[in-house]
């Protein structure tokens, strides 16, 4: 097979806003997206500018100087040199320092009709990224492959699985940069797994050499103008961010409430029960099992007056049956793949033969999206999607597989986004005012905008818990914020022990969700002997505690796309001990805890505090950062950290997201040297409303040297569901004065310890 380099410059043309450089072999585009975001595509033949994960246009603004040798673009922050001969493509910082740079030898280049570019690698360079993948925080050493595969049992290994973000962080002398390769085909990334650590390269079966390039200088702003690019999440119904309980089956109605009235029972806050495959008719999609479940709507019902939503899962494949409603209508409209000559596709999964919508046609995804009134009519408020790999027996649908104008290779990787799409965009209609709730399996960048992911069928030991944590941290950086791992292993049997652990680390989750595989031991937490279960019950109480903080943590999210788990490298990227693959699990949930997760096996643990103070949260023990402490990790007490300066919103303990409470608002602040704020926000947790401005927003800052805590004036014209705040100061420290809308209240008259100083002060908060 001959490889094809793309050679020298022939011409230089700007149109409109894109500058175009053509050679012998092929053509660049160049478009500038903002000061910090270049956009570089290359192709042999460019065909129509379509992407499924950007959203923006790019700018007006593109300004180039032309020399013989050379051509500049130039932005107030970034910097792109283009070599004429042979072309190549640089990147630098305003003031000159080089971020990454195509290696001078090969640049990009084909064989066939596969595409890569070859970029130099430096002596320090580590990366991180690429969403869903097994391995270290540092990809350096490490080669993936993107193609959205059905990754059952899958180890500590396995590459590839269920999810495609082709982006990552380069980070080297000190310096940041990230590279968004948006092309759907089968792609790889080597990060100098396998060139003697001369080169990291990238690219994709076919398609375009079509990258973003970002030059902010920290992973917070890339993450933020990646999200920018790709979207960002709505907000989600509060009730998602509760306990979720679930199971591969509950295999009637009966065997449902029994496990809702359960919790009630024990009093273990929980908000979500699920139905997986075994509620439906025979596995046919948007039906229900009439023995089983022979009353949708009363089940629901009850459930609901227990104050719990439920969950339903959604395959995409359609049995072939004539008779069945989507699989009539999809063949007298045509919504479903086929081979090129017409003949539509089939392949088996649970329903037995299948045929498998076009997700691609905008008709196709309304047609879906319509009959989830099978579901929403007696009350189901949120929608699992599986199997959308697409997954069929035997893994690999044929590639001259049709969807509309593309064949299965190009856009296999996108198929279970545009799944979610449907399902989210025709959930929200017929839900009217209220937000749905949709999980996806398999997902490509931009999935964010409409659904939360986990991260499939893992198993049930350690080893796997520290790896769906650095799964969870790693979406996070691709713009995935509502993300979840099955608690206590999908496959096998955890130890009690490795249940507890994994639970008490579900708390500091996403979405906390416990899952098992059918044939293995029931995982409720009343399951595992009544001293297991207290703990797993005041586990489960604690993230209800923190919910005021965690909801404030995702409209952060929502906001700026900075993701509510975050590997440490967000914060602490310089920070070389955090990439020690001993450290690498440990993260930051939202901006001030710090989570160390532990083997169920181990009691005590070290952990590295980055720079600052640091408190352990079950003691009030404060330790210096910069350095590694031996802790105690008994099961009943996760190692668990504040940030000195802290501001954590709390509440008192409810059973549910839709109990009201008792009003209170539990406001620790953790003394610290340097002065702090937290953006508190509320809505109502249902609906849409907030974005018509009914919600609740202040700031709540900490200033040391005057020794004030001050709450800012309201934003919007929601009414909190706390009229009171309990005021709780940790640490020592002089603090003497609370300002609530320029109000003061003298709190103390001394500088003495304010541990466990629960002062309730009352106000119109």
């Amino acid at each position: 097979m001959q490889t094809k380099i793309l050679g020298n410059t022939e011409s230089v043309q700007k149109q409109n806003n894109v500058l175009i450089i053509k050679t012998k072999e092929a053509e660049a585009r160049i478009w500038v997206y903002s000061p910090t975001i270049i956009r570089v595509s290359i192709s042999k033949e460019h065909s129509a500018d379509t992407s499924f994960a950007v959203i923006q246009k790019p700018s007006n603004k593109l300004e180039y100087t032309d020399s013989a040798d050379a051509i500049m673009i130039s932005t107030s922050l970034l910097k792109l040199k283009i070599s004429k001969s042979p072309l190549r493509f640089n990147f630098y910082t305003a003031d000159g320092r080089v971020l990454s740079e195509d290696d001078p030898r090969f640049g990009t280049n084909w064989q066939g009709t596969r595409v890569v570019n070859y970029r130099k690698l430096y002596k320090d360079e580590k990366f991180i990224g690429l969403g869903e993948k097994t391995g270290n925080l540092n990809r350096r050493g490490s080669s993936y492959v993107n193609w959205n595969t059905d990754a059952v049992e899958h180890d500590l290994k396995s590459d590839p699985l269920y999810q495609t973000f082709p982006f990552f962080v380069g980070l080297h002398n000190g310096l940041t940069y990230g590279l968004f390769f948006d092309n759907t085909h089968k792609s790889y990334f080597d990060f100098g797994a396998s060139s003697d650590d001369t080169m990291s390269w990238f690219g994709a079966d076919a398609g375009d050499m079509n990258y973003y390039f970002f030059g902010a200088q920290s992973v917070t702003q890339i993450i933020q103008d990646y999200t920018w690019l790709t979207g960002r999440m709505e907000m989600p119904p509060l009730w998602s961010l509760g306990y979720q309980q679930c199971r591969w089956s509950y295999e009637s109605a009966a065997e449902v409430l029994d496990i809702a009235e359960n919790f009630r029972k024990e009093k273990i806050p929980a908000d979500v029960i699920y139905c997986d495959i075994d509620y439906m008719d025979q596995y046919k999609i948007f039906t229900w099992n009439k023995e089983t479940f022979p009353d949708p709507k009363g089940m629901i019902d009850k459930l609901k007056a227990m104050d719990f939503h439920l969950v339903t899962i959604v395959d995409p494949g359609i049995k072939v049956e004539p008779g069945y409603k989507q699989y009539d209508e999809g063949q007298a409209n045509n919504y479903f793949a086929t081979y090129p000559t017409g003949e539509k596709y089939i392949g088996s999964v649970w329903p037995g033969r299948c045929h498998f919508p076009d997700f691609f046609r905008e008709d196709v995804r309304k047609w879906w999206g319509a009959s989830f009134i099978a579901l929403t009519e007696p009350g189901v408020e949120g929608f699992w999607n599986d199997m959308n790999e697409p997954s069929a027996w035997g893994q690999e649908i044929p590639w001259l597989v049709k969807f509309g104008d593309y064949y299965m290779p190009e856009v296999r990787n996108v198929y279970g986004m545009e799944m979610a799409r449907a399902t989210f965009e025709g959930t929200k209609k017929l839900l009217g005012n209220k937000r749905p709730f949709v999980l996806t399996r398999a997902a490509y960048s931009g999935t964010q905008r409409y659904s939360a992911v986990w991260t499939g069928d893992n198993s049930a030991y350690d080893a796997h818990m520290l790896l769906g944590q650095r799964m969870v941290n790693s979406l996070g950086i691709a713009g995935m914020s509502l993300i979840g791992v099955d608690i206590g292993g999908f496959t096998g049997d955890p130890t009690p022990e490795l249940m507890v652990r994994w639970n008490s680390l579900g708390v500091y989750t996403p979405m906390f969700r416990n899952h098992a595989a059918k044939g293995t031991k029931m995982r409720e937490p009343w399951c595992w002997g009544k001293e297991n279960e207290a703990i797993i019950k005041k586990d489960i109480e604690q993230r209800y505690r923190l919910l005021p903080y965690i909801y404030s943590s995702y409209y952060q999210s929502h906001q700026t796309g900075i993701p509510v788990s975050r590997t440490l490298a967000i914060n602490y990227t310089q920070d070389s001990v955090i990439y020690d693959e001993k450290y690498q699990n440990q993260f930051l949930f939202g901006d001030a805890i710090l989570v160390a997760p532990v083997e169920s096996t181990k009691f005590t643990e070290d952990v590295y505090l980055p720079k600052g103070d640091w408190y352990r949260l079950s003691t009030g023990e404060k330790f210096e950062g910069k350095k590694v402490v031996t802790v105690d990790a008994p099961l009943n007490d996760l190692p668990v950290f504040i940030k000195a300066g802290a501001i954590i919103p709390m509440q008192n303990i409810i059973q549910s997201t839709n109990e009201k409470g008792d009003g209170i608002l539990e406001l620790n602040v953790w003394y610290g040297k340097e002065a702090n704020s937290f953006v508190y926000y509320e809505d109502d947790g249902l609906t849409y409303d907030y974005q018509k401005g009914v919600y609740y927003k202040r700031e709540i800052s900490f200033d040391p040297a005057k020794g004030n805590i001050t709450l800012s004036a309201v934003e919007g014209s929601f009414t909190s569901k706390y009229d009171k705040i309990k005021l709780v100061l940790h640490g020592s420290g002089n603090i003497k004065l609370l300002k609530v809308n320029g109000k003061k209240l003298v709190l103390s008259n001394n500088s003495a310890s304010f541990n466990n100083d629960n002062k309730l002060i009352k106000i119109d908060f």
